[in-house]
Order: structure tokens, then sequence, then C-alpha cells
């Protein structure tokens, strides 16, 4: 797991409540990509990532035709592939995107994939992941210091503030309201970049299933997410309203087979 200081995650775990979301305003994109630069560097020694070119390729493929139809500002997102068994995904400041391998070894069909990404999408482009590293910092730092510590040109200063975001969880909770907006978000990219809405949905429901199956695999994803009937309740008039799509290809299949023969994948984190 993590390295989690007792102090720094209490800290943080309260500025969850007190600190308030107008304070995005403190953080600019060029600081939050910078953050999530060194966010990234130290996220790749905490995760074994996947080393196969043709299952990131694939990924990759997916993604950018989300991306392109993605509001907010043009982050430089990046996509990887986690080399691990458990079903979740993540995103971080700035533009990086994880997907655990354990979602694409339980997807059915493409569009359960490219809607998990979509989500993860959503959170950078209405800038959720910002207000996050904006309350870690200023519980840690306080108001005064951030925009000094974001200003170093020399990267030391964002390096601190992503290895804080990384200790704490911080950018594993969102808030209800914020996984709301990005379930209907994500949906609209979803739909926009030609994918079946239903995707979405139907990979909520393998999770009630692989929760009651392997309880392990999807530890993460419930520890940090709301729940999927929840999320299946808010969706389902948006997706009724989204007919038609891609819903699957053969290339998602294979892509599937060849995971599935390839080496176990591992669990947790390094170390």
């Amino acid at each position: 797991m993590l390295c989690r200081p007792a102090v720094l995650v209490l800290v943080a775990a309260l500025s969850w409540f007190v600190i308030p979301a107008a304070s995005l305003d403190l953080i600019s994109v060029e600081q939050e990509i910078q953050v999530g630069k060194q966010a990234q560097a130290q996220m790749r020694k905490e995760l074994p990532a996947l080393h196969d070119a043709e299952v990131n390729a694939y990924v990759s493929d997916i993604a950018r035709r989300l991306v392109r139809v993605a509001p907010g500002p043009k982050y430089p997102y990046t996509f990887t592939v986690a080399n691990t068994r458990e079903i979740n995904a993540f995103a971080l400041p700035g533009g990086s995107v994880w997907i655990h391998r354990g979602v694409l070894h339980v997807a059915t069909n493409e569009s359960q994939v490219a809607g998990v990404l979509a989500h993860e999408i959503a959170h950078v482009a209405q800038r959720h992941s910002a207000e996050q590293v904006t309350r870690v910092a200023i519980a840690n730092w306080g108001l005064g210091v951030l925009g000094a510590m974001l200003g170093n040109t020399g990267g030391a200063s964002a390096a601190q503030v992503a290895g804080s975001l990384l200790a704490s969880g911080a950018f594993l909770r969102f808030s209800r309201d914020e996984e709301r907006e990005a379930d209907r978000v994500g949906l609209t990219l979803l739909t926009r970049a030609g994918w079946d809405a239903r995707g979405m949905i139907e990979l909520f429901d393998i999770l009630r299933r692989e929760q009651g199956r392997d309880p392990s695999a999807v530890e993460s994803f419930f520890s940090s997410h709301p729940s999927p009937q929840e999320r299946i309740d808010n969706l389902r008039a948006g997706v009724a309203k989204h007919r038609g799509g891609r819903h699957d290809t053969a290339r998602f299949q294979a892509i599937k087979t060849r995971l599935l023969r390839s080496p176990p994948s591992k669990t947790g984190h390094n170390r």
C-alpha cells in the first residue's frame, strides 16, 4: 500500500469536509498539470504498469476518441493500464488516467471499457482533481503558502504537493456530487464518441456480481465510489435517451483473450 503517515492522513481527511470548493480558483490549469506530472511519476513507482504494447495501444485508442469530445481545458491526457487484478480506475490531476487490468478482464464488451474511461476523463475535464489538490495543499501548508509552492519552477514543491495527495489517498475520494457529475458528463462523452450508453450501466451490474463472487477484487472500487445501484438509478433516464452506438468490437474480444492468456496480474501496490 502507499505510505501514509498517520498525521498527514488525518489532516487531509479533515480537509475534505472543511475546505470549500471555491478554493479551486487558487490553482491554475498549468499548476494542476505540474502537480499531476509529479503524481504520475510517483504513482509509477507504486503501481505495476502493464507492459503490453498491443493492450496499451487499444486502451489509448479508445481514450483518444473520448478526449476529442471532452469539455474543459486541453489537458495532456495520458492513459496507463495497471497490471493488477483489482476492478478499478482513477484519475490524477492534469490528465493522467489509470485503468486496472481487472476492468478488461471482467468487461464483456467494448462500451463498458469506454464507459469507465469516459467517467475518469470527466473527472479531469470538470477539474475535480484540481479541487482535491487545493484541499490537500491548503490543509497541509495553509492558504498563504499554496501559491508560492506551486509557483516554484524547479518542481520540488509540486512534487511535495503530489506526494501529499497520494499519501493521503485523496485522489481516490471524490464527493458524491462529483461522482454524479462525472457519470453524467461521462455518459455524454461516451455517446458523443459513438459508443452505446448501455455499457456504463452494464459494468455497474458486473461490479455488483463481482462483489458477491470476489469481494477483494472490487474492494478499492467500493471504498472510493458510490454504490453501483445508486449510479444505475441516476443514469437510467439518461441511458434511455441515447439509443444506438457501438456496443462491441472484434478488437476488444481479441484484447480480452490476449490478457486472459497472459501471465497473471499482480495484486495491490508495489510496496
